[in-house]
């Protein structure tokens, strides 16, 4: 068996939950590697849509941010950003949000804005939301993809940039927001996914050779582990060649 990194197998996971012609909506960085592999792999029909407006993109390396001229060169259609939003995202019209975060709480909320209980005086000032927050209120559903640490899985975000579940099952429904909000969260140690009850994220699948001890240590709250927990399937030689590729395009 070829051998791999635990980001590479992150990639991978990530990549898998996209189908053949589904629309995504897709964030710089990880999840940009996840949908990109997808595309040149088992969803060659899967549509990218990025922020800039660029409709249908078709990158041949991984893009440096939504403004990355190939973006624009390889799309179906580049329309203006408010048609982006207005007509093609928040009518409900793209199936998946892909989005990262620097936190991420057990009811799938993000942040990416503040690190620290002061929004005046942070620890840390992030990039801030960009369209994640219209991403995760409209897409029909959300996938979130970053490596797992105490520090990044949080019991509660310092501040809340993209709505998930907020405090729980109903919130969502209560706000009138229309998507399902996120459904996966991929990690490099495993999957989760909200319990239906409760909506609280719950570690349903564990990467090869990584033991529920590990997962439940990498957690900043008490992580439910499901019943029934599978194994994720490792990478095969074809998608790691893939990835493989599209990185050394982008180095």
């Amino acid at each position: 068996m070829t051998e791999y990194t635990s980001d590479e197998m992150m990639s991978v996971a990530a990549a898998r939950a996209l189908g053949d012609w589904m629309s995504c909506f897709v964030g710089i960085g990880l999840p940009s590697t996840a949908a990109n592999l997808a595309r040149r792999g088992h969803a060659p029909n899967l549509t990218l849509i990025y922020e800039s407006g660029c409709l249908g993109a078709k990158p041949s390396r991984l893009p440096l941010s939504i403004g990355d001229g190939e973006l624009a060169d390889t799309a179906d259609a580049v329309v203006s950003v408010p048609e982006v939003f207005n007509y093609w995202l928040q009518p409900g019209r793209i199936d998946v949000g892909f989005l990262g975060a620097a936190q991420l709480d057990k009811f799938g909320n993000i942040n990416t804005t503040v690190i620290g209980p002061d929004y005046a005086n942070p620890k840390v000032r992030l990039p801030g939301a960009g369209g994640a927050p219209e991403i995760a209120a409209s897409c029909r559903e959300v996938f979130v993809v970053l490596r797992q640490s105490p520090r990044t899985f949080v019991e509660k975000v310092d501040f809340v940039t993209s709505f998930g579940h907020g405090t729980g099952k109903g919130d969502r429904e209560r706000l009138g927001l229309p998507g399902a909000g996120p459904t996966l969260v991929v990690t490099d140690l495993g999957l989760m996914r909200p319990d239906p009850e409760t909506a609280e994220l719950t570690l349903t699948e564990l990467h090869p050779g990584i033991e529920v001890d590990q997962v439940v240590e990498a957690t900043g709250w008490k992580l439910k582990v499901a019943g029934d927990l599978g194994t994720t399937p490792a990478p095969t030689e074809a998608e790691l060649r893939i990835l493989r590729d599209l990185k050394r395009a982008s180095a």
